[in-house]
């Protein structure tokens, strides 16, 4: 009863809604097919040649691999690149698009998540935000400009028996050195935020020009051990005329005023957008 309680508030205020946030984590993308790498488990059943090398998620995401096994390096994100290149985002992107592009104020993404699905799913691309920037676009791992690129003529191709990149490997475009992709890796100095700034420079604006228009932020599979996406939820919900909306099966804690519905994303989604 409680849920469904939570469910129902939820649908009205994104009803009354002049806009809406759409701030999505990880979990956002396990509907779609996505692997979710909570703990090393979770991480290791996805990579077992990284379980034998007692690699974590945090260790291997670092820029340091590109230095040191710049194959390895490679085998790890190039095959997340293949993985979302040949993933389809699930139909809770498109529900949520088709609600907010009938709202006068429409929408903005903002997210976590490196896949580039919210593109994929259709989204306007200058009405995203990747704060983690994207496995879609490419960079010098020196990095000898401030240079971004589109990877979509790349082809990293694996050898998934030693779990390894087979050459050629992405190289600079400028430089001709190895090439990385535009993605904030933990202990990342090198990485080039410039098209994430300006992505974030349109929606601040566009949050400025909302005034006090009514927003509502539906985030959604957003945890607590990176919490960025949770911070940004909660900086809009505190600075504008805006409610809260946290589907999370698990990390779904919210303050008085705001609403928590503890499912997975996409049953959340159809839950709460059924009858509008």
């Amino acid at each position: 009863m409680k849920l469904q309680n939570s469910i129902n508030t939820a649908s009205s205020h994104i009803k009354e809604a002049d806009a809406l946030v759409i701030s999505t984590g990880a979990g956002m993308g396990v509907d779609s097919g996505l692997p979710d790498f909570r703990g090393n488990e979770g991480f290791w059943n996805e990579y077992p040649p990284i379980k034998k090398l007692g690699i974590s998620f945090s260790e291997m995401a670092n820029p340091q691999w590109f230095y040191s096994k710049p194959k390895l390096a490679w085998a790890f994100y190039g095959h997340r690149l293949n993985l979302y290149r040949s993933t389809e985002p699930h139909k809770g992107y498109q529900i949520l698009l088709d609600i907010a592009k009938r709202k006068k104020g429409e929408y903005f993404a903002f997210t976590s998540n490196v896949d580039g699905h919210f593109q994929k799913a259709g989204y306007d691309e200058k009405k995203v935000v990747e704060c983690h920037g994207s496995i879609n676009h490419f960079q010098c791992t020196e990095p000898c400009s401030d240079d971004i690129w589109n990877a979509k003529k790349e082809i990293v191709d694996i050898d998934m028996t030693v779990f390894e990149a087979l050459d050629p490997i992405p190289k600079c475009k400028n430089c001709d050195k190895l090439a990385r992709p535009n993605v904030l890796m933990f202990g990342d100095w090198h990485w080039i935020s410039s098209r994430t700034q300006r992505q974030t420079e349109r929606f601040k604006k566009w949050l400025f020009e909302m005034g006090d228009k009514k927003i509502v932020i539906i985030e959604i599979g957003a945890g607590t051990a990176v919490p960025t996406v949770r911070y940004e939820s909660e900086s809009i919900l505190n600075s504008n005329n805006a409610h809260l909306v946290r589907i999370n099966p698990r990390d779904s804690h919210t303050s008085p005023g705001q609403t928590s519905i503890t499912l997975n994303g996409l049953e959340g989604i159809k839950r709460i957008t059924e009858k509008l």
